[in-house]
C-alpha cells in the first residue's frame, strides 16, 4: 500500500488498515501517501484531473486523497463541484477586500462541508469491512454521516447534545435512519462518550475528525478550489474552526499540491472562531501556547461551539507552517456578516458568517490587505439555521429585514410599499 497512518509527533508508524484513531501514545495520526509514487510531472496531475472532470470530485482527487482506496469500495452522493462565487460590491465592501471568492460548501448533498469527509470516511468503513459507524456532532457531521451510511448500507449511531443544534440538522440523521441519540452534555461531553464506545466496542467506526481517513476527504475543498481558479493561488484561504479537523484538512491538502509542484506557491490560512468558542485564538494570542479547553458558551454558530478541539494540535502545526492568523468574532458581527452575504443571494450558515466577520477584522486591522486575493471557505447552507435567520431580521439588527404582517387588503398593501 502507498498509505500509512504516522502520529504527527512521534513519527511511528501503523498499518492504514488498522481500526486506529491515535497513537499508543495517545497522540493524534495523520494519513501519509507517498504521492510520488505515481511518477507524475506537475503537468501530468493538473491533466489527470482535467481528464476526471465528468466524475464527481471525490473520484476526480482520490490519488491525491486516499490513493489505496478501491474505487468499488466508494460510497458517494455526487458531493462536490460547489460553486466558487465571485463576491458582490456590496459584499467587498463590507468586508473590505478587492478579490474575494466564496468556496460553498452548504451546495453539498446534504448541506454542509461535512459530505467531503464522509465519502472518505464511509467509504473506508467499507473498505476495513465496518459493520457500524458512529459519530459525536454539533449538527452537520451526524447529518452527513447518516446519509452515507444509508446509501452504504451501513447501520449509524449519533450523539448529539440535546437543545444545542438547529431543528433542520436534528431532523436530519433521523430521517436518514440514524440510531439518534439526544444527550444532557455539550458537544465535548458527546465527544467524550463516543471515544469510550468506540474504544469498548471495536465494532463501531468512529468517524469524528479525529479519524483521520475523514479528514483526508475535506483535502479536496481546497484542492477543488485552486483546481476552479485554474491552480492560481489566492493570498489567504479564510475557514471557521471548530474542532479544527477542517482547517488541517484544507492545509494538508494545500501543501501536498505544493509539494508535487502543482502549484508554485502557498497562501496565508486565517481560521476563525466565535468568540463563544475560543480555544485556538486564545492560543494564537498567546504565542501558539498549549490548548486550554475551556466550557463553550451558547452560540448562534452553533457547529462550531465547541471547547475542546480534537485536532487542536494538527491545526496549529499548519497554521504555523502557512505563516496563519486566528481571529474570534462576537455574536453581533457574525449574525451581521450572515445578512450581508445573505443579502447577496448567497444563504449561509452562521458558521461560514463566522468566517466572514473574521475576514472583516482581519481586513480593518490590515493584516489582510485591501488588494489581496482571498477565498473564503463557506461552510454549511443557510436553509439548515432558518431560526436564527428570522430572529434576527425580526430584532432591531443592524441589516434587519423585519418582515410586516398587514390586512389582506390593497390599500394595506400599497402603503406597506409607499404606492
Amino acid at each position: 500500500m502507498r498509505t500509512v497512518l504516522r502520529g504527527i509527533e512521534s513519527k511511528t508508524v501503523y498499518p492504514a488498515k488498522e481500526q486506529r484513531y491515535r497513537g499508543e501514545n495517545g497522540e493524534l495520526l495523520e494519513v501519509v501517501s507517498d504521492l510520488t509514487s505515481f511518477n507524475r510531472s506537475p503537468a501530468a496531475w493538473k491533466e489527470h484531473f482535467d481528464e476526471q472532470k465528468e466524475k464527481p470530485a471525490f473520484i476526480r482527487y482520490k490519488d491525491v486523497l486516499l490513493p489505496d482506496l478501491p474505487e468499488k469500495c466508494i460510497t458517494s452522493l455526487s458531493e462536490g463541484d460547489t460553486p466558487l462565487y465571485p463576491a458582490t460590491k456590496a459584499m467587498r465592501d463590507y468586508f473590505g477586500v478587492e478579490k474575494l471568492e466564496l468556496k460553498h460548501e452548504g451546495m453539498n448533498p446534504t448541506l454542509s462541508f461535512k459530505d467531503r469527509g464522509m465519502v472518505a470516511g464511509v467509504s473506508w468503513a467499507r473498505f476495513i469491512g465496518a459493520d457500524v459507524v458512529a459519530c459525536a456532532s454539533t449538527g452537520d457531521t451526524s447529518a452527513a454521516m447518516a446519509a452515507y451510511a444509508a446509501c452504504a448500507g451501513i447501520k449509524a449511531v449519533v450523539l448529539l447534545p440535546e437543545g444545542n443544534i438547529s431543528f433542520e440538522q436534528y431532523s436530519q440523521p433521523i430521517a436518514a435512519g440514524a440510531i439518534t441519540l439526544g444527550l444532557d452534555t455539550d458537544f465535548d461531553g458527546c465527544m467524550e462518550l463516543i471515544q469510550k464506545i468506540t474504544a469498548k466496542h471495536r465494532g463501531i467506526y468512529l468517524l469524528n475528525s479525529m479519524n483521520s481517513f475523514r479528514i483526508e476527504g475535506q483535502k479536496a475543498i481546497g484542492i477543488e478550489a485552486l483546481h476552479q481558479r485554474n491552480w492560481q493561488v489566492p493570498d489567504w484561504f479564510i475557514i471557521p474552526v471548530g474542532n479544527a479537523g477542517n482547517v488541517s484538512a484544507l492545509a494538508k491538502g494545500i501543501r501536498e499540491l505544493y509539494e508535487l509542484g502543482i502549484i508554485n506557491r502557498l497562501p496565508r490560512i486565517a481560521g476563525v472562531q466565535t468568540k463563544a468558542a475560543s480555544p485556538l485564538y486564545n492560543s494564537y494570542k498567546n504565542g501558539w501556547a498549549g490548548l486550554v479547553p475551556i466550557t463553550a458558551k451558547k452560540t448562534k454558530a452553533s457547529a462550531i461551539q465547541i471547547g475542546n478541539p480534537v485536532s487542536f494540535k494538527k491545526a496549529v502545526r499548519e497554521l504555523k507552517a502557512f505563516n496563519g492568523v486566528v481571529e474570534a468574532a462576537s455574536e453581533e458581527e457574525i449574525m451581521d456578516a450572515k445578512a450581508v452575504v445573505d443579502a447577496s443571494g448567497i444563504s449561509i450558515c452562521p458558521n461560514s458568517a463566522t468566517a466572514m466577520a473574521g475576514l472583516r477584522k482581519l481586513a480593518k486591522a490590515g493584516i489582510i490587505r485591501k488588494t489581496d486575493s482571498v477565498v473564503a471557505i463557506l461552510t454549511a447552507h443557510g436553509a439548515k439555521f432558518s431560526q436564527a435567520t428570522v430572529e434576527y431580521h425580526r430584532a432591531a439588527n443592524r441589516f434587519a429585514n423585519k418582515p410586516k404582517a398587514l390586512r389582506a387588503d390593497v390599500a394595506a398593501i400599497e402603503k406597506a410599499l409607499g404606492l
